[in-house]
C-alpha cells in the first residue's frame, strides 16, 4: 500500500511538472519573457560584464587586424620571395589567373568542376585581359547557370554573346559540347582529373 501511494504521488508530480513546463513553453511562444537585457547594459553594476567589456576593449584592435587580413585578397606585393623576375602588373595578372582557375575548379558541383575547371586549367593562362574580364563575369554567375550553359540546357546569356558566335563563353560552351569528359570511360576520367590536378 505504501508503495502504491508513492507511485501515485510521482505520477501526480509528473503531471504537475508537465503542466508547469507547458505553461513555460506557452509563455515563451507568446513572448511573455520580456525583452532580453544584455549584461553589458548594466556594466557599471555587474562586475562580470565590466570585466568582459575590458577584455573586449583590449582584444578588439587585434580582432579587427586579423579580420582585415582575413578578408583582404592577396596582392602581388604580398607574394614573398618572388624570383620570377615579373613586375608588379605581371604578378597581379598571374595571381588573378590562378584565382580564376581555382574558382573554376571549386564550384561545388562535380560536373561543373570537371568541365569548367578543366577548360580553365588548359586555357586561362593564354587569355588576354579583356577575355579574363569576360571569363570572370561568367565565373561570377550562379553554379546552376554555368552548368546549364555548359550542358547546353540554356543558351549563352545575351550579354555574353557576340555577333559572330565566337565569344569566350560561346567557345567554352562549344568546347564542353565536344569534350570527352561527359562521354569518357573510367580510365579517361582518371587521366583528365590527374592531368588537371583535380584529384
Amino acid at each position: 500500500m505504501h508503495r502504491l501511494c508513492r507511485l501515485t504521488l510521482r505520477a501526480n508530480g509528473f503531471r504537475n511538472n508537465a503542466a508547469a513546463l507547458s505553461r513555460q513553453q506557452a509563455r515563451a511562444y507568446l513572448g511573455g519573457a520580456g525583452d532580453m537585457i544584455s549584461r553589458r547594459d548594466n556594466a557599471n553594476k555587474d562586475e562580470v560584464a565590466k570585466r568582459e567589456q575590458e577584455l573586449w576593449d583590449r582584444a578588439q584592435p587585434r580582432y579587427e587586424e586579423i579580420m582585415e587580413r582575413h578578408l583582404r585578397l592577396p596582392t602581388a606585393e604580398k607574394v614573398a620571395n618572388d624570383s620570377t623576375g615579373m613586375n608588379e602588373e605581371e604578378r597581379n595578372l598571374a595571381v588573378r589567373k590562378k584565382r580564376l582557375v581555382y574558382r573554376s575548379k571549386q564550384r561545388g558541383w562535380l560536373e561543373v568542376d570537371l568541365l569548367l575547371g578543366t577548360w580553365a586549367a588548359e586555357n586561362v593562362s593564354n587569355l588576354s585581359v579583356a577575355e579574363l574580364d569576360e571569363f570572370e563575369k561568367f565565373v561570377n554567375l550562379e553554379t546552376i547557370d554555368i552548368y546549364n550553359v555548359l550542358t547546353l540546357r540554356t543558351d549563352v546569356p545575351e550579354d555574353m554573346r557576340t555577333a559572330g558566335g565566337d565569344g569566350l563563353v560561346e567557345r567554352i560552351a562549344q568546347w564542353a559540347k565536344e569534350s570527352p569528359l561527359g562521354k569518357a570511360d573510367q580510365e579517361k576520367y582518371v587521366e583528365v582529373k590527374t592531368k588537371n590536378n583535380l584529384i
